[in-house]
């Protein structure tokens, strides 16, 4: 079967081609009220005072750190191809600088290294998504010359309205807790990070990046052929669905232990999936960055198809348990890379798996 260049309906058919973020041109994010929403509670004054020293300057790295980062990201890359996956790069842009629109100011950009967070493949359609943070308005930009040539060979290309950002998209009195979100109603955005596709079953997130505007246009876009779900979890820094609730394969779903969701559509139990609970991770928890990576990195995981799926080398019991349910882990070490925005299935945007639209509930 001849596919469209463009063809992805769900996480886990044979996957074909891919894009891959990088880790040039990197900035320190500037400090604004949507990003200290996802700041653990007791980092917020920290983060607040290296943000508005560092913020809109190149990334601080450590120059063994990044190669080190560069060494795993080539291997992903390298796996990804010996396993038969096609894989594209975006280009770099250096964030580094300050930019403006007539309602604020950033002192710069964030990254091109994950470029879930910006596109979303729906069939044959790339959505490039409406972001909340203003250091990430300009995101999609890295990608416009792969999006370009893919529409050129017949493509569905969609930029979601790109929001204003003026101070009534976040609410001035949010109340860090489990039922209020920084973001208002006032104009739809959505993180493509926050979506998880089961086919014509679309799950999203509601987040501190993703409110339930984006979450309508999101479902007025795709039309009749597709039954949104909007889903909320108990995380008081709720961003991106991809370390919280992941559909592995039809049947299969991993879920996060510490962030339960608040209610489970029907749908799971009536078509007898089974639930997975991802073990503890086995990054090491003397590091300060635990509580921001121990789910990031059993997780966030890249099925290549509905048995293989790429994993952290050092993260034996998720290895284990990924056995016992009946998959393959491919390990790769990947824990330096954590530090520029994410893992596996953060960094990548699958673009063309080998499927058709079906319902699996």
């Amino acid at each position: 079967m001849l596919l469209p260049i463009v063809n992805s309906f769900n996480e886990w058919d044979p996957l074909e081609e891919v894009i891959v973020g990088v880790l040039e041109g990197t900035a320190e994010l500037p400090w604004e009220k949507a990003y200290e929403a996802c700041v653990k509670e007791e980092d917020i004054e920290k983060q607040r005072q290296f943000c508005l020293k560092h913020g809109g300057q190149p990334a601080i790295i450590d120059t063994g750190e990044y190669a080190i980062a560069q060494k795993e990201l080539n291997e992903f890359v390298y796996i990804l191809e010996a396993e038969g996956v096609k894989v594209r790069r975006p280009e770099p842009l250096n964030w580094a600088k300050p930019y403006s629109t007539p309602d604020w100011a950033s002192m710069g950009g964030n990254a091109q290294s994950c470029p879930r967070d910006v596109l979303v493949v729906i069939g044959n359609e790339i959505i490039e998504a409406p972001m909340s943070w203003r250091s990430r308005y300009f995101e999609f930009l890295p990608y416009r010359k792969l999006i370009k040539e893919y529409f050129c060979q017949g493509a569905k290309w969609t930029a979601a309205p790109k929001p204003q950002m003026s101070e009534e998209l976040y609410d001035q009195n949010y109340i860090r807790g489990y039922q209020r979100y920084v973001t208002t109603e006032f104009e739809p955005v959505f993180d493509a990070a926050d979506i998880a596709r089961c086919g014509k079953d679309i799950f999203v997130q509601r987040s501190h990046v993703t409110n339930e505007f984006g979450f309508k246009w999101l479902q007025q876009h795709l039309g009749d052929n597709y039954n949104l779900h909007l889903l909320e979890f108990d995380d008081k820094e709720a961003l991106h669905i991809d370390a919280t609730f992941v559909p592995l394969a039809p049947g299969k779903l991993l879920i996060n232990p510490d962030r339960p969701i608040k209610q489970m559509p029907d749908i799971f139990k009536k078509a007898g999936w089974d639930i997975f609970e991802a073990p503890r991770t086995t990054f090491p928890k003397t590091s300060h960055f635990y509580k921001y990576y121990e789910w990031l990195a059993t997780i966030n995981v890249l099925m290549l198809d509905e048995q293989r799926v790429i994993v952290e080398k050092n993260e034996e019991q998720l290895i284990k348990a990924l056995k016992d349910w009946g998959f393959k882990p491919i390990p790769c070490a990947f824990r330096h890379c954590y530090r520029y925005g994410g893992s596996f299935h953060c960094f990548t945007c699958d673009i063309r798996r080998h499927g058709k639209l079906q319902s699996y509930f």
